[in-house]
């Protein structure tokens, strides 16, 4: 047999081993249908073959091409992968954190209402009467009638959670310790403590900040005349007494934590006096609660605020006497009815009017 003889004659045992490899496989795929078929008492009957592999005759193979026998491979043959085997299985470990559940009263102011009187009802500080409505924090607002509020069960603030916000981030905020937050259950908080957007959470003690709008300094109405080279100097200096700035004594709100000031029902229009001698830095409109206001900074570090008027009589930067007509009473602004909301604030500090004229 020549060189070529033998080479053609591997060839055709490699191939030949080939085909019987695959034929095995197909057997056994076979094998499987049909004994499947038969356990459910039908199906394909299940096809046996004597796959024994036989070495070739050289005379048979030698000179001859080798043809591979065609398998066909149907569709019901192939193994099936779902489309669910592709997809992570659920971790049973993944942490489901359980929201807040809380449940509150809620009253609606009647006329004559005053936050002490309704906090009081609830037991609990008045302060607390802004922890569970934001909108009473606003300067200069007022408990209306008929609005809806919100009853806290315990002393504190309903904070809104926010994207980002942390435990620790609001317990520094309201300067409460984490502890005292996660003691509370309503809050439902378990390790590690996660937090979702758009829900409320009660921080217990806590008290909600106040915003305070501060007027124009002396600095913004005072001429050449007012400088005396170290800084700005008053042109006038009240006398350090104050008068009611209305000829009336109906308060239908006093100083509390949320509303720094008192406030003096009457008529609409009705004349409203500078409670002391000072120079005007503001009068005009307020977009924070007041409506139309006036302030006079007495010189001293006094200031007086006039709110709610209907009128205003005077400009920035006039000297006004105590006991002059600087405007007219009205029902501007976050008001329920004609009152003049009256502050008295010294070195910027908001001070209860009523030690400093009577309010019994």
């Amino acid at each position: 047999m020549n060189e070529s003889n033998k080479s053609k004659q591997r060839v055709g045992g490699h191939i030949i081993l080939i085909v019987l490899t695959l034929l095995l496989l197909a057997g056994w795929r076979i094998g499987l249908v049909g004994g499947a078929g038969e356990a459910d008492g039908g199906g394909e009957t299940a096809v046996t073959a004597d796959l024994t592999p036989t070495t070739p005759d050289p005379d048979l193979t030698a000179g001859t091409d080798i043809i591979s026998p065609t398998i066909d491979y149907t569709q019901g043959s192939l193994p099936i992968i779902s489309d669910s085997s592709l997809a992570p299985a659920p971790n049973p470990f993944t942490f489901q954190g359980r929201q807040p559940q809380h449940s509150f009263q809620t009253y609606v102011v009647k006329r004559g209402d005053t936050p002490g009187k309704i906090a009081e009802s609830f037991g609990i500080k008045t302060e607390t009467l802004l922890g569970g409505n934001p909108q009473l924090s606003e300067e200069s607002s007022l408990l209306q009638t008929d609005v809806e509020l919100v009853i806290l069960p315990i002393d504190g603030v309903l904070h809104d959670v926010k994207p980002g916000d942390t435990l620790e981030g609001i317990a520094a905020e309201y300067g409460v310790s984490v502890e005292e937050i996660v003691a509370y259950e309503p809050n439902n908080l378990e390790f590690p403590y996660r937090l979702y957007p758009e829900t409320q959470i009660m921080v217990p003690g806590a008290v909600r900040d106040v915003f305070v709008w501060s007027p124009p300094d002396l600095s913004s109405v005072a001429g050449n005349s007012s400088y005396e080279g170290r800084g700005v100097a008053p042109v006038i200096v009240g006398t350090g007494t104050f008068i009611y700035p209305v000829g009336y004594s109906n308060f239908t709100q006093f100083y509390w934590y949320g509303h720094r000031a008192v406030d003096i029902a009457l008529p609409e229009g009705s004349a409203v006096f500078a409670s002391d001698t000072g120079t005007v830095t503001f009068a005009g409109w307020n977009v924070w609660g007041y409506g139309n206001l006036i302030v006079v900074n007495h010189g001293n570090g006094y200031e007086t605020f006039y709110a709610h008027l209907s009128g205003i009589n005077v400009v920035p930067g006039q000297i006004v006497y105590q006991g002059n007509v600087i405007g007219a009473s009205g029902n501007t602004g976050n008001s329920s009815g004609p009152h003049i909301h009256f502050e008295i604030r010294i070195n910027g500090n908001q001070d209860n009017p009523c030690w400093y004229i009577s309010c019994g």
